[in-house]
């Protein structure tokens, strides 16, 4: 039997070059009780970065698994955060340490949109689904799914007082939902287009919502009082103006009947901006609003208490007076009479325009009165603004920007160092030098609109071809430009460095090749030291544009690729067309038609075409010394080939955007490759083996896995389809999920009849607490056959009548009938048996849970009691000591933090 070649898998270790992708919002976060404003939270692929914008400093990661971010929410109190995600799911994460405990799936597709309640124990995702769904956060558990838009929800509130519900959706509808009953009582029909945003404002009586065009549309919120009947007259209310408003656009608003409350228009204020509305914000006290839409500019308007409002209306008042009284009115003339509009309560502060067009934004007001404006651009970048509400006409003043740590525009060339140290990458307007194993940036240099690069020998200089056909030298020592060289009449696509190292060669849009030599000259700037310079010695003539240039490792032959398909094989030295001859070497090439073919270059045929990647191959290269390579494609993926025996044998997956580029690292451990999503990504060969046959397996069993999980959702039967529905999904967990509740059925029975003997009370209550590891435990109920429902009911109402985890008992027990009850209804109402045993359990459960609370509050007084008598005794206060402690390390931070103000 002969050997088996060994491939080793290669990983991912490292996201590097994004600040925050465009999929997700920005946050203010709070760490640790840190300054308010310092930090921010951003989507980085799938990952979260916390970033210090007064440093520019990464100071937390939070890792996901795959799926990219699409939303961020922090929690009331400030030490969780939900984070939704491009499949559907929401994980939170715990600002203190950066794990995730608690995570729902629910969604079909991508989150759009989190909420959290004032408590932060219920919790509010939408979807591009169309489906709203309400998550206990303390249970770990969904509490039902509302239905009825009809396209992606764009923004969810609370109305806390009176535990309502708005949504607002692509639909260009605003739903109001009563969670008490989880149906829709109202829906309001007043907007043309998609409502992209909503806030609440004035103690929730008032809400602005931002549609596809310039106006902010603000609608009056008042509660009907329980008790009166529809029709009967409701309390006087001063009503505002409408600019712009249109009677017909009245007359569809109004409706003919009023429930819990009425929302009627009361005006719109008009934004400077002419496109759609994309965030619409305010701070925690809504005492100012925010917006912005596709461009570079975000509009504040402060919104006015009542006192300052009658304060405002007083003064008009009192103008309007003097103005009749100088204009000769007698007493017979009527007092003048101020009507009160909009503008005199939301006024416009500033427009303040950022560098770049605006993705998302984030505000906060401070206690001083200064707002803090936080701004994702489209560049991947992230700027903070300050401005003080308290002046007159303020003006924005930008306090920190966030751009060292990732390029502008898309990497479309990367290379490394000959000691497999540095990372060079270049993109549109810079290029940086990294820390391979920091991944900090080392160098960033201006320059033009970069295809391609490489290292000189020695990584003292580095050479960029150029869109504009120049070649482009820069030293790293100093990170200046020592030359710029016309070498294309077109961009400038392809560079190979000769294996000799005493020369490059490169091919344009020109149809030409050239070849370059390095030469050291004398520095005219500093008069006495050289500089590395090329010094073009030879050209080839082509009929087609040059795509790609490559030598052979001896650098006998030159590797042309061709506008028109083709690949052409000169020799070096003489520039003719290479002449068949044995010879033991291979060529590989990839196209746009997504095929992979190996050449050999005995006879020039080619071995094996292979199906490489669902779209374009973007780029190709060997693993150095070996026949074995990579190809990156716009299928978002990276694979490893074998071309001898023409295998695939891994496919490294994590870039969300096409793959532009990548490079390998000489001694091969290393790649870096860089995508559209902003990013770079470092992976690295690790030790473990790679066995095909089980790859393959693997694959084939994922596959069936995602067929398996794809599959129709369990109907309950005689149920109707109305707004509200269980919030779970079928997943493959809850596939899994339904064999494992089979095992554990029986092994509770088992359990059973050891605890009759007085054993294993333990082992029940391990059973037990293992399910609730599974989030997907109602969808997996669903499916539970009918025969074991009996035993499952009396083993509860015997747990519950010793006292046994009655807590825990109880909640399996009441999800279970909840859900157990609508699927077997049939067979468990014509069981007299059963009635009998689901009676008692409910008598059983309601005696032991007011024992248990009679015994918690027992408890709790006795403790309270214990408090009292020894503070009086002792004279002292419980935990008065570490309290002092907290503050006065608060105010240390604060006067270390406002010395370090006053210094820069």
């Amino acid at each position: 039997m002969g050997l088996t070649k060994q491939y080793l898998r290669y990983v991912s270790s490292a996201v590097f070059g994004v600040i925050g992708n465009q999929k997700a919002n920005i946050a203010f976060v709070t760490l640790r009780g840190g300054e308010k404003g310092r930090y921010v939270a951003v989507g980085a692929c799938e990952h979260v970065f916390i970033w210090d914008v007064r440093k520019a400093e990464k100071v937390l990661i939070l890792e996901g698994k795959k799926h990219e971010v699409t939303y961020l929410c922090p929690s009331p109190d400030g030490v969780h955060i939900a984070v939704g995600y491009e499949d559907g799911g929401v994980r939170i994460f715990s600002l203190l340490n950066g794990e995730s405990n608690i995570s729902f799936s629910g969604h079909k597709s991508a989150v759009s949109v989190i909420k959290y309640d004032a408590l932060g124990a219920r919790l509010v995702t939408g979807s591009r689904d169309t489906d709203v769904i309400v998550w206990d956060i303390i249970n770990e558990c969904g509490l039902y799914r509302l239905k009825g838009h009809k396209d992606a929800i764009t923004q969810i509130l609370f109305l806390e007082s009176k535990n309502l519900l708005i949504t607002s959706s692509k639909d260009s509808f605003v739903k109001w939902w009563d969670l008490d009953t989880q149906h829709c009582f109202k829906t309001m029909v007043g907007h043309r287009t998609e409502v992209w945003g909503m806030v609440l404002l004035n103690q929730e009586s008032r809400l602005i919502t931002g549609s596809a065009d310039s106006e902010l549309r603000a609608w009056d919120i008042q509660y009907i009082e329980e008790g009166k009947e529809v029709g009967e007259p409701q309390e006087k209310k001063v009503r505002t103006l409408l600019e712009n408003e249109e009677e017909d656009e009245e007359e569809l608003d109004e409706e003919p009947e009023e429930r819990i409350l009425s929302c009627k228009k009361a005006g719109s204020v008009l934004r400077e901006a002419r496109d759609r509305v994309v965030s619409l914000v305010t701070d925690a006290k809504a005492k100012v609003l925010a917006c912005h839409g596709l461009d570079a500019t975000f509009e504040v308007f402060t919104v006015l208490s009542e006192e300052e409002v009658q304060k405002k209306m007083d003064k008009k008042l009192k103008k309007a007076k003097k103005k009749t009284k100088s204009q000769g009115g007698g007493e017979d003339v009527p007092e003048p009479v101020v009507e009160r509009k909009l503008k005199d309560e939301i006024q416009k502060l500033a427009n303040i325009k950022a560098s770049s067009k605006i993705r998302s934004m984030d505000c906060l007001l401070v206690p001083n009165g200064e707002m803090k404006v936080a701004l994702l651009l489209q560049n991947n970048t992230v700027e903070t603004y300050t401005l003080k509400t308290s002046e007159k006409n303020p003006t924005g003043t930008k306090t920190s920007r966030l751009t060292l740590s990732g390029h502008r525009t898309d990497v479309r060339t990367l290379a490394f160092s000959s000691d497999n140290i540095a990372i060079l990458s270049a993109s549109g307007e810079t290029v940086k030098v990294w820390n391979r194993s920091t991944l900090q940036v080392i160098r960033t240099m201006g320059c033009e609109y970069a295809l391609c690069s490489l290292f000189v020998p020695g990584d003292r200089q580095i050479i960029l071809g150029t869109k504009s056909g120049k070649i482009q030298i820069f030293d790293l020592a100093s990170g200046s430009l020592l030359e710029t060289t016309d070498a294309h009449a077109g961009a400038l696509w392809s560079m190979c460095l000769a294996p000799d190292q005493r020369g490059i060669v490169t091919g344009g849009a020109d149809k030409t090749v050239k070849f370059w030599d390095f030469e050291l000259i004398k520095d005219q700037d500093s008069g006495k030291n050289k500089r590395l310079t090329v010094k073009h010695t030879r050209t080839l003539q082509l009929d087609e544009d040059v795509l790609c240039v490559r030598y052979s490792p001896d650098q006998r032959l030159l590797a042309v690729s061709l506008l028109d398909c083709t690949v052409k094989i000169f020799y070096t030295d003489t520039c003719l067309f290479y002449a068949w001859t044995f010879h033991i070497a291979l060529i590989a090439t990839g196209s746009a038609d997504r095929n992979v073919k190996i050449w050999g270059l005995d006879f020039g045929d080619c071995h094996r075409s292979m199906f490489a990647h669902d779209d374009s191959v973007m780029f190709l290269q060997f693993v150095p010394k070996t026949h074995l390579f990579f190809t990156a494609g716009k299928d978002r993926k990276i694979k490893q080939w074998d071309a001898d025996k023409f295998e695939h044998i891994q496919t490294l997956e994590g870039h969300h955007r096409e793959v532009w580029c990548l490079a390998i690292s000489p001694n091969g451990d290393h790649i870096v490759s860089s995508s559209h999503d902003k990013s770079l990504r470092l992976w690295e060969r690790t030790r473990e083996p790679i066995i095909l046959e089980e790859e393959k397996e693997m694959e084939r069993e994922a596959e069936f896995e995602e067929s398996l999980a794809k599959g129709d959702e369990p109907v309950v039967p005689g149920e109707a389809k109305g707004e509200a529905e269980p919030a779970g999904k079928k997943t493959i967990e809850t596939v899994k999920a339904i064999h494992y509740l089979y095992l554990l059925t029986v092994a509770i029975i088992f359990a059973a009849l050891s605890i009759c003997s007085g054993s294993n009370k333990e082992g029940v209550s391990l059973i037990l607490s293992s399910v609730f590891l599974f989030s997907e435990l109602e969808v997996s109920l669903l499916v539970l056959p009918f025969p074991y429902v009996p035993d499952l009911l009396k083993l509860f109402n015997g747990y519950v009548q010793q006292g046994l985890e009655v807590e825990l008992v109880c909640r399996f027990s009441f999800t279970f009938i909840h859900f157990i009850l609508p699927f077997h209804f049939g067979q468990i109402s014509s069981n007299q048996m059963l009635l009998s045993v689901i009676d008692e359990l409910r008598t059983n459960t309601i005696s032991k849970v007011r024992e248990i609370r009679d015994v918690l509050g027992f408890n709790s007084a006795g403790l309270q009691f214990l408090q009292r008598e020894i503070e009086s005794k002792e004279d002292v206060m419980f935990f008065a000591d570490a309290t002092d402690r907290f503050e006065e390390k608060k105010r240390k931070r604060r006067k270390r933090e406002r010395a370090v103000l006053t210094v820069t």
